[in-house]
């Protein structure tokens, strides 16, 4: 097969379909050796990209401005490519079952453009056995092309970890598989222009899938067994971090915290893995039980402010919390199924009205996804209660005297600060009159 040469020859071109959190630091790392075109639906965000805009903050701004990959929202422009890349989001529906409609859409709109010679590859997260069972006949249908005679596929799963400036797509081992040798050795010789950390070949699609799916379920199930661990210490008013730094000491002690599980992957992934067991007849245990506790922490963080409210004297219907930060994780701006609006949901159940903070946060996410409108950090105050709900940076630098703006200034008046991820020192905390709580 040509078409590696041909790319570095730059006589064809590389797409990349979906410009998120994953599409665009790809489209803007093969830019620098291919011509690359990045092609998104939302127009918006093309506008963005072509004023050197990144929402993402994933890659930054003055990259996007010297990168040299033409966006566009035109589906046409994707008939100058050969090789394709699609990573769009898979996420869940309400009960939890895989939505597969912008990867089906994405192939739809792919297979209308699609020429002989084409290699496709999935980077979106799915259970095992969707590329071929799902998405190879939708690009058949609408091209007309056969697979594995007209065009090949491969997949190579996503390890992006938005918001995180240390693992990035290029020091991150990739895996790459294909639907034969020659597909495989195409796809490897591409991802190997970009990936400094080494290429992984995996066996089959399926078996990349696959591996995708558990490294997230992994994660899942250990993050739940810390949050149940978290629920019963608080029962037995001993402090979960404390016994997490003494369990430490260990060699093979397995470091991970409690806290709320959202975002695009962890919060999702396990359901594609457990959907296409239950589909092969196996119920899944472990892993299902580990994503009830984990959907449940943002009801129970809540009713635990509630208790502690009443236990303070302030009456609910009048009762005035923050919630700062609205983000899945800390210093990124993606909101996508962010568990803090579990909490806010919950206190508003009770009759709580919360305002919410985020000065990471996309905005216009948040106000589209949630119908939440973000209050200005430094306008709140008299508060009965703060909940720092994200790890920001910026979160970390508050000092007492920026923790007690948000408060009550009337003496006596309880300031319960619920600090979810522990960032501030307890003892200082307590010692400054703060009702303190922590996961």
């Amino acid at each position: 097969m040509d078409l590696f040469k041909n790319l570095i020859d730059k006589k064809e071109s590389l797409s990349v379909i979906g410009l998120g959190y994953v599409g665009m630091p790809l489209a803007v790392s093969f830019a620098e050796s291919l011509n690359v075109i990045g092609f998104d639906i939302n127009e918006k965000k093309i506008g963005l990209y072509r004023s050197g805009i990144d929402p993402t903050r994933e890659v930054g701004d003055e990259k996007i401005r010297s990168c040299s990959a033409y966006f566009t929202s035109d589906e046409n422009d994707l008939k100058k490519a050969k090789f394709h890349i699609i990573a769009v989001p898979t996420p869940v529906n309400a009960d939890h079952t895989p939505d597969l409609t912008l990867i089906e859409n994405a192939s739809n709109i792919l297979g209308r453009n699609l020429s002989r010679g084409s290699v496709v590859v999935y980077e979106s997260t799915v259970y095992p056995g969707a590329t071929e069972d799902v998405c190879v006949p939708i690009l058949e249908k609408a091209s007309g092309l056969v697979c594995g005679k007209d065009f090949k596929i491969g997949y190579s799963p996503e390890r992006i970890n938005p918001g995180d400036k240390e693992h990035r797509l290029d020091n991150i081992v990739k895996i790459v598989s294909g639907m034969d040798e020659e597909t495989l050795d195409t796809i490897a010789d591409v991802y190997s222009l970009v990936i400094k950390a080494g290429i992984y070949r995996a066996p089959s699609i399926k078996v990349a899938e696959a591996a995708k799916v558990i490294e997230n379920s992994q994660r899942d199930i250990n993050i739940a067994f810390m949050n149940e661990l978290s629920i019963i210490f608080n029962k037995m008013n001993i402090d979960t971090k404390e016994v997490l730094k003494a369990a430490k000491t260990k060699w093979n002690f397995i470091d991970f915290y409690p806290g709320l599980v959202g975002g695009h992957c962890i919060g999702v992934d396990p359901y594609y893995l457990t959907y296409k067991a239950e589909q092969m007849g196996y119920r899944s245990r472990i892993i299902l039980s580990g994503r009830v506790i984990n959907d449940s922490m943002g009801k129970y963080i809540a009713e635990t402010l509630i208790k502690l409210l009443l236990r303070s004297g302030v009456q609910l219907k009048i009762a005035k919390v923050a919630i700062l930060g609205f983000t899945f994780k800390e210093n990124c701006p993606d909101t996508r199924n962010t568990r803090v609006i579990d909490i806010y949901n919950e206190l508003c159940e009770y009759g709580v009205k919360s305002v919410v903070a985020d000065p990471v946060a996309n905005s216009s996410d948040a106000f589209d996804s949630y119908g939440i409108t973000f209050t200005d950090i430094d306008k709140i105050s008299d508060m009965d209660a703060v909940v720092i709900a994200v790890a920001h940076d910026e979160f970390k630098k508050y000092d007492d005297k920026k923790l007690a703006s948000f408060f009550k200034n009337d003496e006596g008046c309880p300031r319960i600060l619920f600090d979810i991820k522990g960032i501030l020192d307890k003892k200082k905390s307590e010692d400054s009159g703060y009702i303190y709580w922590r996961l």
